[in-house]
This record gives structure tokens, sequence and C-alpha cells, in this order.
């Protein structure tokens, strides 16, 4: 029997029709089987492209360059290739092209998908903020039996926190109980006790880290850092001593949590403790505890931890985070002359470097020298943010500059193109009420197109008991017991201001709200640096310190000697119906004036008293003070809630007007 193949082939080519012989090769071969390739070579050869494909889509930086990498993916038939596919997704991913456009279409024609891809998808969805959509891909991704992995969870879970979605965050953590093999998952555990943290379910978080049968330092610093975040520095204290193995993270969270929660002696302790143990710091330690130093406003800290920072190697002349952070920190310690030395230093400035400076000279009243920076800023092509504007806002508050105040806030958008936020609103509100133009001020209030919060209602608050406005003082004050029920310095200012104005009905009914809700003033407190470094602190009416006995004789020879210049206590500044005596008892024991009286037996005539104060200081106060920098010649600076007051020969930075 003749196999066809063989007699075609041998077909002379003489025999074949002329029609038909020039589409022919002029020479036919007489063998045309492909050469032999081992199977372990192919395998070889298609692992070393799947390695080259993925090499060239991490090297893509742009859609064109991602299609043609796909484009030849799908003429080397990697069209099913899972691994290379989980890539591409990625990729597009990071990029941000919308998964429905690309990533989803791909996904699509690929028979069987494997985990690995699902989760590709899963991811990007999440990251682009489409919960649902992950959910869905996970929902099929089960009905097709394809089991989910480690990263499939935490995605999931990272969104949930995203969307602020506890609820379907639950019903995964179920899924990982039913589906099983997840109970000593690390990974999935500590996305879990993140998402738990970051929504607020402390308790679940602590369920789930006391459940697992291995910790690692990720596991106790998420639990940590949601301690810090809710305010419980105990706990979180208890959970750092804990701690195994303590690492620059969970330090700089107990640094930082401390700061941040109004602690700022132990985060200084925690600080000096890191770096006995010989723990490496960052920047963001670093600015953890500066901002504990400007919340103690004392120049012996300002000064140690700068030279810290110059031995840790992070010059402010280099580091513009740092640099930022000190000029914060010595406006807050009330020398706004170093931070202006910090600021000219710094070899690169940006847009958080000029508003800090530009807020330091704000809180200090020089006013003129905020605005001049915020042109300088702009000039040189550096965008003014929100920052910014609340700083430059706030400058021209404290100073009267209603003008120059309206012009900055209307160029916001019209120039710079930043819609105003709330706390913009708030600063127009203060700088109307500061200017007396209360009316104006209550209509912008009113008719602002974002919802005014406690900032925009306190701010006119605190207006009205300048210039003694209870009836706009009550409209205020309504709209603060709705939105701050418990913040107890709105109830004592509306007090005041009915107090100002006798009406002593009024003030029994605020008071009378007060006790019902259950609410306690806050003791007035002053600290101060004495020469020694030490930082002590003063209780308005506190008669225990060890030296009040030289306090009240220093503070007796004052008030005689302001009497013989015409200076007369402000019985206003009290807002109780007592007797004149009792009222002046009163005033001469307050916080600020005990500081006033131990600073005076302390410091150096050559060094100036830098009192730092809790809650705003009182009209009687800020008279006595200017009044005792006259007699004395000393130079005294109070910071108190609001802002910076430098009394000299008489006179203070606000102006009287603050």
């Amino acid at each position: 029997m003749v196999h066809l193949s063989h007699k075609f082939s041998t077909i002379p080519i003489n025999f074949i029709p002329k029609q038909f012989s020039k589409h022919l090769p002029q020479q036919i071969p007489s063998q045309t089987t492909p050469p032999f390739i081992p199977f372990s070579q192919r395998q070889n050869q298609r692992s070393l492209l799947e390695s080259q494909l993925i090499s060239a889509l991490n090297c893509c930086t742009s859609l064109t360059q991602i299609q043609q990498i796909h484009a030849r993916i799908l003429r080397k038939g990697f069209e099913q290739c899972c691994y290379v596919l989980t890539k591409l997704i990625r990729i597009l991913t990071k990029m941000e092209i919308p998964m429905d456009s690309y990533a989803k279409l791909v996904f699509n024609q690929v028979e069987n998908p494997n985990p690995f891809l699902c989760t590709a998808l899963i991811r990007g969805y999440c990251l682009q903020g489409h919960v649902k959509e992950s959910v869905f891909v996970y929902s099929e991704m089960r009905k097709k039996n394809v089991l989910p992995i480690s990263f499939t969870f935490s995605a999931l879970f990272k969104a949930c926190g995203v969307v602020n979605d506890v609820d379907l965050g639950r019903q995964i953590h179920g899924q990982t109980i039913l589906i099983g093999g997840f109970g000593f998952d690390l990974f999935v555990k500590n996305s879990l006790i993140e998402m738990y943290v970051k929504l607020g379910f402390l308790g679940c978080g602590r369920k789930v880290f006391d459940e697992l049968p291995g910790r690692d330092l990720i596991s106790w610093t998420e639990l940590i850092v949601g301690y810090v975040k809710a305010g419980d520095m105990e706990s979180a204290g208890e959970l750092f001593s804990e701690l195994p193995k303590k690492d620059m993270v969970a330090w700089t969270a107990m640094v930082t949590g401390y700061a941040q929660n109004a602690k700022p002696r132990e985060a200084l302790e925690f600080f000096e403790r890191m770096l006995n143990e010989g723990v490496e710091t960052d920047k963001v330690t670093l600015v953890g505890v500066i901002s504990a130093c400007a919340q103690l406003g004392a120049a012996k800290y300002a000064n140690w931890i700068r030279d810290t920072v110059e031995n840790l190697g992070f010059s402010p002349t280099r580091c513009v985070v740092v640099g930022s952070a000190l000029i914060h920190m010595y406006s807050k310690c009330g020398s706004v002359e170093d931070a202006y030395k910090a600021f000219k230093v710094m070899e690169e400035k940006n847009v958080f470097s000029y508003s800090s400076m530009i807020a330091g000279f704000a809180m200090h009243g020089y006013a003129y020298a905020a605005l001049e920076l915020f042109h300088e800023m702009v000039k040189i092509g550096i965008k003014p943010n929100k920052v910014t504007f609340i700083g430059v806002l706030t400058a021209c508050s404290h100073s009267r500059m209603v003008e120059q105040g309206r012009q900055i806030f209307e160029s916001m958008e019209e120039k710079f193109g930043i819609s105003p936020g709330v706390d913009h609103y708030s600063c127009m509100v203060d700088l109307l009420g500061r200017a007396g133009c209360l009316e104006e001020a209550l209509n912008l209030a009113e008719t602002m197109p974002l919802e005014p919060n406690g900032g925009v209602w306190g701010a006119l608050l605190g207006a009205c008991r300048t210039y003694s406005n209870p009836d706009i003082a009550q409209i205020a004050a309504n709209h603060l017991f709705e939105l701050e029920p418990n913040a107890i310095g709105n109830y004592i200012l509306l007090s005041n201001i009915y107090a100002s104005a006798g009406q002593w009905n009024d003030v029994l009914m605020v008071r009378k709200m007060m006790r019902e809700r259950g609410l306690r003033k806050n003791p007035g407190c002053s600290w101060l640096e004495t020469k020694k470094g030490v930082i002590q602190e003063f209780f308005s009416g506190d008669m225990s310190h060890p030296r009040y006995g030289e306090m009240k004789q220093v503070l007796e020879d004052l008030l005689n000697r302001l009497k013989a210049i015409g200076y007369q206590p402000n019985m206003n500044s009290i807002a109780y119906d007592v007797s004149d005596e009792e009222k002046r008892r009163i005033l001469i024991t307050h916080s600020e004036k005990l500081a006033l009286a131990f600073g005076l037996l302390d410091i150096n005539a050559d060094f100036p008293i830098r009192i730092m104060k809790n809650i705003r200081m009182c009209e009687d106060c800020h008279s006595f003070l200017c009044a005792v920098s006259q007699i004395t010649r000393r130079v005294i600076i109070v910071r108190d809630n609001l802002r910076f007051h430098h009394f000299h020969d008489g006179k203070c930075s606000c102006g009287n007007f603050w």
C-alpha cells in the first residue's frame, strides 16, 4: 500500500498544472519535520519568557507601554497564564487605571483564574474605593471553589477600614473562620486587628490579639497605636511594657501618643528612655517630641531638643520636616525670634515651613510680618494651602485688619483655587467679631455654605464677651450647647457675659444647666520654667506652694505700687455675685499672678518671665501684667489658649485686642 503523503511528495514539479505551480516553492524539501525539543527545555524557555514579561511590566510607566506588553503576552500565548496576568493587573492598579475599563476585561477572559489573580482584582477594586465590586469578585471566586489566600482577606479588611463598614468586616472575619486554615495566619490576623482598631472597635481588636497563638511586632504595635488614638495611654503603656522586643515604631507610637494626648512630660520621658536604650529615631519620632516641647513651652527643653536633633543628623538646615516642627516649637515657647532664625537657615523651604512661620508670627501679634511672608511665598512660586490661609487670617483677626482679611479670604478661591473650609469661615467670624461687627459675623455664620461647627459659634461667643452682647451670645451658645454639650468653657463664657451685663438670673440658669449635666470647671493653671530649668505649676486659688508666703508678699507690694499709678482691679472679671472684697481676693490668686510672683522671685532681671496658661487670660490679669511690666521694667511673656502676649513698658503686643 502506498502512503498518500509519500506519493504526493515525489510527484515531479512538471506534472503539476501551470495554474497551480506558481503558488509552490521552486524546490519542495524532502523533509518537513520540525526539530525535536525536549519537554524540560521547552519549560525552561517558557519560564524565561514569563520572567521577561514580568520584568517588562515592572518597567512600564504609561498605559501605552502596558498595552504593548499585553499584546506581546497574547502573541506568545500567555493569555491564560495567571502568573503573568496577576502582574499585569497589579501594574494597572498601581497606575490607577480604572479596573472596569481594563483589568476586569483581562480577568474575564481567563477560564480558570487562580487565587492570586482573583486577589489582584479584589485588591485593585479595594484600592480604588469600589468595595462592593471587590466583594462581588470574592463571591464569584468562592462559587467557583477557588480558595482565598492571606492577601485576599488582608485586602478586604483594609477596604472595610477605608469605607468604615464594620459589619462587612465582621462578615469577612466570619469567612476566615468558616473556610478554616487562617486561625494561625499572622498576616490575616494583623490585618483584622488593624481594621477593628481603625474603626474604633478596640475591644474586638484586643480579643483577636489575645487569641493569637503567636504575635509579632506588628500585632503589638497595631493595638498600641489603637489605644493611643483612643486616648487610653494607660492601656497603651501596659501593652508597651509587655512587648518583648521594642523597636523604633513602638517607641515612636508612645512618644507621639503622649504628645498628642497632652502629656508632654511623659513624651519627653519616653524619648529620653528611647535614646538611652540606643533605639534609632527618625523624623516621625523627632516631630512628636518637638511637639511635646512646644506644649510645655519651656526654653530648656526647646534648646535641648534642638541640640539632640543636630546630633542625630536631622539638622533643620537640610531636613524641612524637622525644621518646620522646630519653627512651630520655638513659636509656642514664646521665642518667635528663634523660630525665625530656624526658618532663615533652612536650605529648602516648602509650604509647611512657610505656613509654620506665618502661624508663629500670627500667634505673637506680628500681623504685618505674617502678611509679608505670605506675599513672599506666593511671589517665589510656593502655592499656599489651607493651613497657610488659616495662619494669615488669624494674623489679620488678632490685629483688627478687617479689609486685608476680607481680601485674602476672597482670593482663596478666585486666585488659588482653594475652597474655604469651615475653619476659614471660623477665622472670618472671629475677625469680624473682634472688630465689633457682631451682626455681620452672625449673618456670616448663619449663611455660610458649610455647616458651622463649634469653632464658628465659639468665635462669635468670644466676641460677644468682648463687646458685652448677651443677645447674640445666647444665639451662639444655643448652637454650641447642641454641638458640644459637654464643653464646659462655653457655659462659663456665657455665664461671664451675663454677669458682665448684670443678668444674675441668667447666670444662675447657666450654672443650673452645668450642674444638671454634671459639668465641672477646669481650674485655671499656669506654669513657668525656673532658672534651674524646673517646671513650676500654679493653680488659681491654690495657696499650698512652699513659697506662697513670699509670693503673697510680692503681690501685695505690687498692688500697693500699682494703686499709686491708678490701677484698679477689674471686678467684671469675676462672674460671681459676691462682695468686692471677695472678688479682690479671688483675682489676686489667679494662676498667672501666682506664676508672675514666683518668676519675680526666681528669675534674674536680665531674662524675660515666660508664663504658659491653659485657658484664656482674664481682663484684670491682662491689665495687671501690663502695669507690672511698667513699674518693674521686666519683660513678661504669657501664652494663653489663644495667643501670646508680650508685656513691656506698660504695653502689650496685642494692643489690648485679644
